[in-house]
């Protein structure tokens, strides 16, 4: 079973199996597993192996590259040309779009092979793997509990070994809350360094592409491709003159005793791996979930303005109840939210000075059961609750990596989320890599026996 990019490239260099037998080894397993798993809303077969004969071509000609022949999905909210495109949604049940997405394109002409289009929660519009469409995406570590969203069909297609890497959408954690949720790693790079032409976002300023795999040297692999930036030579196994932030308030609050315990065991993990932790003041950060409702669900309202004057009543009822709020905000309250998203910037640019990541849990809670609405705090959505540690840096635009730990919590994994400054997500691959080489790999091994 082939788990990860390099294995894949050096059996292809070694002539054990072919970009045509892989292909058709993953798309039977897709077959196999993802009638339950509701991982993909379209499986592109005929353009796989068109592709895969092509990559074949260009090794038999002596032609190499990272990503060559490397079987990869798309979140369906990212323009394919030719293929059906729907944002999770029956509104676009029929949608084909003319053209590639940027990033589809620049995959294309590294030689990937797209598996497929991966299934999502509508439009983006929440945290969790329902859609009651396309059939809500199961999380193959428990079925009663949720995979997360709305990147979810990616990060369960990860998990299960259905492609290697999945391009996702992130607007205010729907990378890294996948992710955690999934025990994948999930990357939100630095705000637009992956180009959104062609993606559909119902918030402009806050969402960014980005990338799950089933391991960090596969993301930086991805990454580093997709950007012209070598991150292999930050890939160590230790944190020698790391300098990890620990913030003073707000991500060390308001969390449950089994987040608390995991964070602690992990910041002892980062001082065995000889990493320097620094203290730093995060107390500007007040009512993040609300500044980030407050712009998202603004330029949400800018975006659908259309469709909610006409056909509204087609849209899901979280999406609909999203729409009304969208029509309460006032321009007050969006430029106010704008004023705090430049102070938060500046502040954590300062912090930045003193330390290369910051260290926080995922999420605040454990991986939450299906069907759960309710937040941690009172009167707190479970939405709210999921993003309030990744939405900061949607907010900020700063890069940030989520990945698992070694322990979970009812059968489902947590997890953690590094950020660094602006471009510096070589920083998050040193501290990940290091991290992951230390604590991760029976949790690899595991996920490999089971899926």
């Amino acid at each position: 079973m082939v788990v990860s990019i390099k294995n894949l490239l050096d059996g292809y260099q070694e002539k054990k199996f072919s970009p045509t037998e892989i292909t058709q080894w993953y798309l039977e397993r897709i077959k196999k597993l993802d009638a339950e798993l509701h991982s993909y809303i379209t499986v592109t077969e005929e353009t796989a192996l068109k592709q895969a004969k092509k990559a074949e071509e260009k090794m038999n000609a002596g032609l190499t590259g990272s990503l060559l022949g490397v079987p990869i999905s798309i979140k369906d909210s990212i323009d394919t040309k030719g293929i059906l495109t729907t944002n999770g949604s029956i509104i676009d049940k029929e949608r084909i779009p003319d053209e590639n997405a940027a990033v589809v394109s620049l995959l294309e002409e590294e030689g990937t092979i797209l598996l497929g289009k991966n299934n999502m929660y509508e439009y983006g519009g929440a945290t969790i793997s329902e859609n009651p469409y396309f059939g809500d995406i199961m999380n193959q570590w428990n079925k009663n509990k949720t995979a997360g969203g709305s990147s979810g069909g990616s990060a369960a297609a990860v998990a299960a070994n259905l492609c290697l890497a999945s391009i996702g959408t992130d607007a205010s954690g729907s990378i890294r809350v996948p992710a955690a949720c999934c025990g994948v790693i999930g990357i939100k790079p630095t705000h637009h360094k992956l180009s959104m032409n062609g993606i559909d976002a119902f918030s402009w300023t806050l969402t960014d592409a980005g990338i799950l795999t089933s391991n960090i040297e596969d993301s930086a692999i991805v990454l580093g491709t997709m950007t012209g930036v070598s991150y292999a030579p930050v890939c160590l196994p230790d944190l020698k003159g790391v300098r990890v932030g620990l913030p003073k308030s707000y991500f060390n609050e308001d969390m449950t005793e089994e987040i608390a315990k995991m964070y602690q065991k992990v910041i002892q993990q980062m001082v065995e791996l000889g990493a320097t932790l620094v203290e730093v003041d995060t107390s500007i950060l007040t009512d993040t979930v609300m500044t980030s409702r407050t712009i998202g669900t603004s330029e949400l309202g800018v975006v659908f303005q259309q469709q909610i004057a006409s056909i509204s009543d087609l849209f899901s009822e979280g999406m609909q109840e999203t729409f009304k709020r969208s029509r309460q905000i006032t321009a007050f309250d969006y430029l106010n939210a704008l004023k705090k998203r430049e102070e938060w910037l500046y502040a954590f640019s300062a912090i930045f000075s003193e330390v290369d990541v910051i260290l926080t849990p995922a999420m605040p809670i454990a991986t939450p059961d299906v069907g759960v609405r309710k937040g941690l705090l009172e009167g707190e959505s479970l939405d709210d609750t999921m993003v309030r540690y990744t939405n900061v840096f949607n907010i900020t635009g700063h890069p940030a990596l989520a990945l698992p730990v070694d322990q979970m919590v009812q059968g489902a994994p947590l997890g953690i989320q590094l950020i660094a400054d602006y471009h510096r997500e070589d920083n998050l691959y040193r501290v990940g890599y290091a991290y992951e080489q230390f604590a991760l790999l029976d949790l690899y091994a595991d996920r490999q026996s089971r899926f």
